[in-house]
Formats: C-alpha cells, sequence, structure tokens
C-alpha cells in the first residue's frame, strides 16, 4: 500500500483504541515513526471516538492514558487532560478498528475502508490526490438498502473477487466468518449487495479444543497465493488452545483451589483500592493516597505470583488460515 505515492510500500494500521496509524517507507526500506493519520479538519480519526460525558461517566474512546502527577491522576486525550477527581468515574475503551487501504471510487487516489468492534464498516473519502491525501467524512458503507453489518470486529478487504473489473468486499467478523458483498454498481460508484458466506464462523467455544481449529475476530486477506489463477482467502484469526498438561495431583489441586480463592479475594480488595485512587471513594489526602498505592503495589506482587502458580485454562493463539479457491 502506497499511501503517499513516492514508489515505495508503507504499512498502514488500525488500533485497539481506533486510531489509524500510517508507518512511512524511507528509501532505505526502514520504516518512520507512525503517526496518526487526520482528516481534512486536522482531527484525528477515529470513528466514534472522543470524550463522552454522561452524569455518572467521563468514557474516553481512543489512544489515551493514566498518568500521576503531584499525587493526582489525570487521563490525557490528544493533549487534553481530563482530572479524575472522584466526581465522576474516568474509563478509556477503544473501537477496535481495522483499515484497508483502496481506490474504492476509481479516482486514481486511496481511500480508506474501516471496520470496527461494534461491526459496522465505514468509507473514508480521499479528498486530496495520489501523492498528498485530504480525508473527509465517513460514511457508512451499504449493503443493498441497509448499513453494512456483520457479527462484529469488523475486518474489511476489497478486491475484484468476481473477476469483472470492479471492487468487491470482503469482511470477516467476531464470530469467524468471512463475508462477501458483491459490487452490483460500477467500478466508480460500487454498490454492495447483500453478504454471501464464504467461510462459516464457529462463534466463541465455551472450552478451548485441544488441537487448532478455525476462531474468531478474523481478517481476511484476498491473494493467489497457490499461483493458479485464482484468488485465494488468507484468514487470521483469535484462538485459544487447552494447555496440554499433565493431570495434577491430588496436593497439586488442593494448592490451586487455595490459590484461586485467594486471588479472588485479591480481586475484590484491588476494585476497592483502584475506586479509592481514581472513583468516587477517592481519598484526597495525599499522605493516605501513597498508603494506598503502596498497598496496590504489595496487591500487584502477590496476585503476580498467584497467577504463575496456576496452570493456564488456556493458551491464546493466532492462526493464519489458507482457503483454496476451488
Amino acid at each position: 500500500m502506497d499511501l503517499d505515492g513516492d514508489g515505495d510500500l508503507d504499512i498502514l494500521s488500525g488500533s485497539w483504541p481506533g486510531e489509524l496509524f500510517f508507518f512511512r517507507r524511507g528509501a532505505d526500506g526502514s520504516f518512520a515513526t507512525p503517526v496518526e493519520l487526520q482528516d481534512e479538519n486536522g482531527a484525528y480519526i477515529n470513528i466514534g471516538g472522543g470524550i463522552h460525558e454522561t452524569d455518572d461517566e467521563i468514557l474516553i474512546t481512543g489512544n489515551a492514558g493514566f498518568v500521576e502527577e503531584q499525587g493526582k491522576t489525570f487521563a490525557v486525550y490528544h493533549g487534553k487532560r481530563i482530572a479524575c477527581d472522584g466526581n465522576k468515574e474516568v474509563a478509556i475503551t477503544g473501537t477496535a478498528s481495522a483499515v484497508h487501504a483502496c481506490d474504492w471510487d476509481a479516482d486514481g487516489d486511496l481511500d480508506l475502508l474501516v471496520g470496527q468492534s461494534g461491526g459496522d464498516v465505514y468509507l473514508i473519502p480521499n479528498l486530496g490526490s495520489a501523492k498528498e491525501w485530504r480525508f473527509g467524512r465517513h460514511q457508512n458503507l451499504r449493503a443493498g438498502p441497509e448499513p453494512l453489518h456483520v457479527e462484529g470486529d469488523a475486518g474489511p478487504f476489497a478486491c475484484d473477487w468476481d473477476g469483472d473489473g470492479d471492487l468487491d468486499l470482503l469482511v470477516g467478523d467476531g464470530h469467524g466468518t468471512v463475508s462477501l458483498f458483491v459490487n452490483g454498481g460500477t467500478r466508480a460508484e460500487p454498490q454492495l449487495t447483500a453478504a454471501q458466506v464464504l467461510v462459516p464462523g464457529t462463534g466463541w467455544r465455551e472450552q478451548s479444543p485441544v488441537a487448532p481449529e478455525p476462531g474468531v475476530r478474523v481478517k481476511v486477506c484476498a491473494a493467489d497465493w497457490n499461483g493458479d489463477g485464482k484468488l485465494d482467502l488468507l484468514v487470521g484469526d483469535r484462538a485459544s488452545l487447552k494447555p496440554d498438561l499433565p493431570e495434577p495431583t491430588d496436593e497439586q489441586k488442593k494448592a490451586h483451589d487455595e490459590a484461586r480463592a485467594e486471588l479472588e479475594e485479591l480481586y475484590e480488595r484491588y476494585g476497592e483500592l483502584r475506586d479509592k485512587l481514581d472513583g468516587r471513594q477517592r481519598v484526597r489526602d495525599e499522605a493516605e493516597r501513597a498508603k494506598v498505592r503502596e498497598e496496590l503495589g504489595r496487591l500487584r506482587a502477590r496476585m503476580d505470583e498467584l497467577r504463575a502458580s496456576l496452570p493456564p485454562d488456556e493458551e491464546n493463539h493466532g492462526w493464519i488460515w489458507f482457503f483454496a479457491r476451488r
């Protein structure tokens, strides 16, 4: 993907917070420090991102973090500082953006297709040129008369799947399904039809399998992987496996039960302490806050020790699956 039109392939990535990160490739092949893409008004691109305030909570959706300064806690979001003063709970979340760059409207520059955790897919048109992008306002893609929507964690990829010269759309989703939306319009004015399932999803399993099986939150890429002239599918997922561990002894089982019981108590206490630092029960006296932070440190250390003593219930993996087109 050559977003800046200089002849070098760059990297474009979504993120859990939701902002889009551009890694420019230099002449020597190395990549520069990533920058967060902005729209034509200078706002960071994160569809659904921002600061959302209710009577009880301030929810920041995007690339934010907490900092401690002179005994006070702040949430920092793109230069804005929000005091965690206990009047309202301050929380941070993300939109889990997945981005694909393509010339969606056939005008010679790269537009952006962005999927999100909610399952919607958006078009961000490039109002600039192939060498100087200028991204406009996002708009929902539609499939027939309805907004295009999948079962969460949408991951779009545009390609000419049916070989008719225009761009169709593949979308992976949170259940593990890969859907095809055929372009029933033209190259310059795409009109997507209803979804066709290419790879059925498995959904979340109650128990992790022993051997690798297709997982969830899939992202898809189409390429002629085996060189037979047809587009195949490469599908990345999130999956888990049941660890191949020996059966614990009775003594080990007892120790594990005791560790889990202690962990449950510590989790409850941890929540109480966090509330004293940043929540509604926020302690204002600095000496008392120092005591809370000290206890939190001891708590974290003990929790890490207990978790290390327990066998994992599952191991997380990310597989890439190859689906050959027949």
